[in-house]
């Protein structure tokens, strides 16, 4: 990657403020491993570094959250442990808001490698008159409602943290749980799709299929040199790999 590739844009007309928290660090269960030390390409970065790599330009303020992975040093980013472990992802928000430096945070997964940086700046130089802007997408999951809203891929205002240690001091997990309590702008897929046409962004290294899926669309990217799939082919509406498994 280029220097200028890597460098924050913010300040001086180049962008809001914006931490950025990465969660890891997880039970990775269902890949059997640590998946953000998880290369998906032979002789490739690690998972995470893919991650933090896709989201370093846009912040000045660049965190993991994850607790006793000595192994995340390499990265050489700030080490945020988890403030609420075993409350899942809601803990890790709420982890984030806390530990940010600035009043908005974005958070997303280690596990997410394609995420669309033209998107994010979108999201980052939004109207700020929302406590939490996020991605609303066809779908089905927990929230029970057609849409999953992408809580992995969100940006939320310090407000927020309040509304959620109540949420989780009664151990009430679901993350949206506690959008009734706050602003929440919701981007529907339209205007998702300007920025990502394919919804690349949501797809997610969870599983040794899903890992294989990203892998695939990591080489297909490459080999394409920044063009982009048809909308026809979408993983996210296809079914495979939506971010809503604490939704």
């Amino acid at each position: 990657m280029a220097a200028n590739d890597s460098a924050p844009d913010q300040g001086a007309g180049g962008g809001l403020p914006l931490s950025v928290g990465v969660l890891a660090g997880g039970m990775s269960t269902r890949m059997g491993t640590d998946k953000a030390l998880l290369s998906l390409i032979d002789g490739g970065p690690p998972l995470l570094q893919l991650v933090l790599d896709r989201v370093r330009p846009l912040t000045d303020d660049l965190f993991v959250i994850a607790t006793d992975r000595p192994a995340y040093e390499r990265f050489a980013v700030r080490l945020v442990p988890d403030r609420r472990p075993g409350m899942g992802t809601l803990g890790g928000i709420a982890t984030a808001i806390a530990a940010a430096r600035h009043e908005f945070v974005l958070v997303v997964a280690c596990d997410m490698p394609l995420l669309s940086r033209p998107l994010l700046r979108f999201m980052r130089d939004f109207s700020r008159d929302f406590d939490v802007l996020i991605p609303a997408l066809p779908g089905e999951s927990r929230q029970g409602r057609g849409m999953v809203l992408q809580t992995l891929h969100a940006i939320y205002g310090r407000p927020c943290l309040a509304p959620i240690e109540r949420r989780l001091d009664a151990d009430k997990l679901q993350v949206i749980g506690f959008f009734d309590q706050v602003a929440v702008r919701e981007l529907d897929e339209a205007t998702v799709r300007r920025f990502d046409p394919d919804l690349r962004s949501f797809v997610n290294a969870n599983t040794p299929q899903a890992a294989e899926t990203a892998r695939r669309l990591l080489a297909d990217e490459a080999s394409a040199a920044g063009n982009l799939f048809e909308p026809s082919s979408s993983p996210i509406l296809d079914g495979a790999n939506r971010k809503d498994d604490h939704d």
